[in-house]
């Protein structure tokens, strides 16, 4: 998935952990990412969030979609910081799931709070191999 992934690659997002209903990812802000205050514009930690939810809710073999999400922005984001975001499996069901994420800076400091939302489209994303469904 990550490596038909354009723009995660181009944020360059690195993998740390990918697992069942879990995955954690880093990427460090740079000076492209700030808005006119000097702190990273609130679609940066919002993409890096939306991609560790994707991660997570497509683990399972089934794609998965959201379809709906929120952030919360808790702390100021400056360039030359490193954010990890950790996605957690709050809920899963044959067609939704939710998943709570949260972004830290290299403090583990919370600098947003990420809620979603998936439809699972019932579509495996390896046909030739059959999931297990709940």
């Amino acid at each position: 998935m990550y490596d038909n992934d354009p723009f995660s690659i181009w944020l360059g997002i690195d993998r740390v952990e990918v697992g069942i209903g879990r995955c954690v990812l880093r990427m460090q802000v740079t000076k492209d990412m700030l808005n006119g205050f000097a702190i990273a514009h609130g679609g940066i930690t919002y993409s890096l969030a939306d991609s560790c939810l994707a991660f997570a809710s497509n683990s399972h073999g089934i794609q998965a979609v959201s379809v709906e999400t929120s952030i919360s922005h808790t702390r100021p984001v400056k360039e030359g910081d490193h954010l990890t975001a950790t996605a957690t499996e709050l809920e899963r069901s044959k067609r939704f799931g939710r998943y709570d994420v949260r972004v830290a800076d290299q403090d583990n400091k919370t600098v947003a709070l990420f809620r979603g939302t998936v439809f699972r489209t019932g579509k495996p994303w390896f046909p030739e191999l059959t999931p297990s469904e709940e």
